[in-house]
């Protein structure tokens, strides 16, 4: 009999932790033939994921995924032989006791955020002993062997190719979203948070001799987007031209069609950590917004990322791409830093796909919690 996995998210960030838990409860149940239960505190940041999905339901099957509400009142169901708190949530107390009391041991998973920080590797898969004699086990995604990896499905990467060699399968998924793009456009996707940087992004982007095409997914950057535009509202599909700039708004869509959204753009924009892996798999030069916090710890782990990103970039175009994520991320203006990078163009798109098929070859965080947990029995 499989063993069961219960995995516990508490929606922080609209949709980041969700975003992660919804998909490797998926990957669990499709790929490992697990039964998952994920426990959501919050389903109306998971019906925008899943829109099939019920936001009044206590409970509901949805992609082979048993989808249940965390109560603020919890009442009693039977521990799993494998339980994931996801990013430092708390598990409900009475579940934790129930825990205790299971006559087999049950795998407590701690799965924490990603990072490229040098100590990740270190505290990976270590044990962290309580008073109330439960051990939890620390689980870290990351980008080298010493880490449990990043979430990507095994035909992941064989679905992009084949969506790359099909240019009428790119041009069919963009009409399907509203979007009549021009040949000679450079399309670009843009998911980040609020950011005082944007105008002087948009105002070189617009200046430029470059025609792009500027697709905005419904989300917190659009309030900065129409002060930029001067106008009150940006419906969606409605496109706006700025001299080389087009802009348009999409809806929010489900985690399967963003992935192609990313695959269809040249440049992606991105934001949090799910969406921020997903652009890296597309192979395409990224730009990310990392989530902000307190006395400016975000900085150390995006700066750990692009030490270990920018390794084969020349030196000068490695200075161009870090320079356009610190004014991104500094909310500064992009207009030098931008203006840098399209001299490296041609490399900077080169070495995004060399990067996604060095981190191909490591095991997906999927597969490396089923190892580890198999390891541990």
């Amino acid at each position: 009999m499989k063993a069961s996995w219960d995995i516990f998210c508490s929606v922080v960030d609209n949709y980041g932790d969700i975003g992660v838990t919804w998909r490797l409860a998926r990957q669990l149940v499709a790929e490992h033939q697990v039964p998952v239960r994920l426990w959501v505190d919050d389903l109306q940041a998971f019906v925008p994921l899943c829109p099939e999905a019920d936001a009044s339901a206590a409970q509901q099957w949805q992609q082979g995924v048993e989808v249940r509400v965390w109560p603020k009142e919890w009442q009693p169901v039977e521990v799993a032989d494998v339980v994931i708190e996801a990013f430092a949530c708390t598990l409900p107390d009475s579940y934790r006791q129930a825990m205790k009391a299971r006559e087999t041991p049950v795998l407590w998973i701690n799965l924490e955020y990603l990072s490229a920080e040098d100590w990740v590797s270190g505290c990976h898969g270590l044990p962290s002993l309580r008073p109330d004699g439960l051990k939890r086990m620390f689980f870290f995604p990351g980008f080298d062997a010493g880490t449990g990896g990043l979430l990507r499905e095994a035909d992941l990467l064989a679905q992009r190719r084949t969506f790359e060699q099909n240019p009428q399968a790119r041009q069919a998924f963009l009409q399907g979203l509203g979007v009549f793009v021009a040949d000679s456009a450079r399309l670009i996707s843009l998911f980040a948070y609020e950011n005082s940087g944007l105008a002087s992004w948009l105002d070189a982007i617009a200046t430029g001799n470059t025609a792009t095409h500027l697709l905005v997914p419904q989300g917190r950057i659009m309030g900065d987007l129409l002060r930029w535009l001067g106008i009150d509202e940006l419906a969606l599909g409605r496109v706006e031209q700025r001299g080389s700039l087009t802009v348009q708004s999409l809806p929010f869509v489900r985690q399967q069609d963003y992935d192609r959204l990313l695959w269809s753009c040249d440049f992606n924009a991105v934001r949090g950590e799910d969406s921020f892996v997903r652009a890296q798999w597309a192979g395409r030069p990224l730009l990310w917004h990392i989530y902000e916090q307190e006395e400016g710890a975000h900085w150390i782990k995006l700066n750990a990322f692009l030490a270990l990103y920018v390794k084969g970039l020349s030196p000068a175009a490695a200075q161009a791409f870090t320079g356009l994520w610190h004014a991104w991320n500094g909310g500064c203006d992009m207009a030098q830093s931008w203006n840098d990078v399209q001299q490296y163009w041609q490399e900077l798109s080169e070495h995004a796909e060399q990067w996604c098929l060095e981190q191909s070859l490591q095991a997906d965080l999927a597969q490396a919690l089923v190892l580890f947990y198999r390891n541990w029995i």
